[in-house]
């Protein structure tokens, strides 16, 4: 099934999602579950020091990809990405994308409440000990981890080498966490 989307004066927002619920709702082009995250790094190797040897995820994927149908996809042109496919053991997977025909600088990292996708969460067996091994190797964490009001989590925010911030949590009981 293919959905034409246009834009016209005469539709307004209503006519629009009237659209798209008759066009897609009960349909199997519903998302169903996430494929992967992607973050774009500025540094690859620094990337990997932080996502593979420092929070133990594998490589399962480490490419260059380029091409017109890349070019579409992304929205760039003459594009040339390295692609590093990373994996949690559940299958949780993180895309690290290292554009090298358009190379930019890290950011300057805002706040956490900025908009935008704000984090990566990550389930960890013994937070302390991970944000000792991050604060050793130089990252920036931003408060030592603290247990929620509930008693369900306990979490603290880490910074990767460009600034992504990266949530770990560690579940304290499991049959009481909602989520």
């Amino acid at each position: 099934m293919s959905l034409l989307l246009f834009y016209s004066s005469e539709l307004n927002d209503k006519s629009i999602v009237s659209v798209f619920n008759e066009t897609i709702i009960g349909t199997t082009t519903m998302a169903h579950r996430t494929h992967h995250t992607g973050i774009v790094v500025s540094d690859m190797e620094k990337a990997l020091a932080f996502y593979q040897d420092l929070l133990g995820m594998s490589k399962i994927f480490d490419s260059a990809v380029g091409g017109t149908q890349v070019e579409h996809v992304v929205g760039l042109e003459k594009v040339n990405i390295r692609i590093v496919m990373i994996e949690l053991d559940d299958g949780t997977r993180i895309e690290l994308l290292h554009y090298l025909s358009h190379p930019r600088p890290a950011p300057a990292r805002g706040e956490s409440c900025d908009i935008g996708c704000s984090h990566v969460a990550l389930e960890v067996d013994d937070v302390d000990a991970v944000c000792q091994r991050l604060s050793a190797a130089g990252l920036r964490i931003n408060h030592p981890p603290e247990v929620d009001d509930r008693g369900y989590v306990k979490a603290a925010y880490v910074h990767d080498f460009d600034g992504t911030i990266v949530e770990l949590i560690e579940i304290l009981d499991e049959s009481k966490c909602p989520f």
